[in-house]
Parts: C-alpha cells; structure tokens; sequence
C-alpha cells in the first residue's frame, strides 16, 4: 500500500507545473473600467446590474433587521431583570 502510494507521489511530482491558462479568456478589465469611471450619478456599488443592487438591498434589509433584533432583544432584557 505504501508503494503504491510512494509511486503515484512520485509521479506526481514530476510532472511539470504549468501556470499557462489551457484557455485563454477575453480580457474585460476596459470595458469594466468604462463602466464603472462612468460619471451618471449611479453610485459605484449599484453600477454593476441588477445584482448588485440585489445584493446591496438585501445587505441592508439583514443589517436594519439585526439592529432592530439587538435594540428589542436589549430593551426586553433589562426591562425583565427590572421587573424581578
């Protein structure tokens, strides 16, 4: 078992590492820039589509949700040990 595990080791290490992409992508970087240097009163973390702002709403709903969470766990936590 430990030879065939020292073999297959073996073999892996040496092949050679390649950090050459098999295929190459498109580059995007301009375009991207384009669209976010734009100046159109958009803030830049709502020009990237629909979902950022998806994102971006549902963010804030859990934020506000989880503050008010807090505020009313607090306030019922102290009223109760008030209270006894």
């Amino acid at each position: 078992l430990f030879r065939l595990l020292f073999q297959g080791l073996r073999q892996i290490s040496q092949r050679t590492i390649s950090t050459a992409s098999r295929r190459q992508f498109e580059n995007r970087v301009p375009e991207k820039q384009k669209l976010f240097q734009e100046d159109n009163g958009i803030p830049v973390h709502l020009k990237g589509g629909v979902m950022d702002a998806l994102l971006y709403r549902v963010t804030m709903g859990l934020t506000v949700f989880g503050k008010a969470n807090t505020k009313i766990f607090m306030l019922w936590y102290n009223f109760q040990h008030a209270a006894v």
